[in-house]
């Protein structure tokens, strides 16, 4: 099922989206929906069960500033991507894989959003790029 979106876009990027729809003899909604959908990242379902981060303990914010994989998952994220890298993954591997990465991103993102949060709150210094 569709839901309709209204959203305000800066005028460069309409004019883009504008042009690829054209390039591509589409209809500008349908470009713009496409777009986000190959660009927004899966989130498990999981996800939905945890706190919002604004909504944690300073002490909480910080802790998710370290968070890190289950060593056992690291280890065997980086078996499969080198095992992807030659080729040699076997055939239940990829969802395997695949399942870690969500996990990995998902964490990424999370952390992320904890450094984001410590920094306006005061809590620690702004990362220096």
């Amino acid at each position: 099922m569709d839901i309709p979106v209204t959203i305000n876009l800066p005028d460069d990027v309409y004019r883009r989206a504008e042009r690829l729809a054209h390039l591509a003899n589409r209809d500008l909604p349908s470009v713009l929906a496409d777009t986000l959908t190959h660009s927004l990242p899966l989130i498990s379902a999981q996800s939905n069960t945890l706190p919002s981060i604004s909504d944690l303990s300073d002490r909480q914010v910080m802790a998710l500033t370290h968070l890190e994989m289950e060593p056992s998952q690291d280890t065997r994220l980086s078996e499969l991507l080198d095992k992807q890298q030659s080729g040699t993954l076997n055939p239940e591997e990829p969802q395997e894989l695949d399942n870690l990465m969500q996990i990995y991103r998902e964490g990424l993102l999370r952390k992320a959003t904890a450094l984001a949060e410590a920094v306006k709150r005061g809590l620690m210094e702004p990362l220096n790029s």
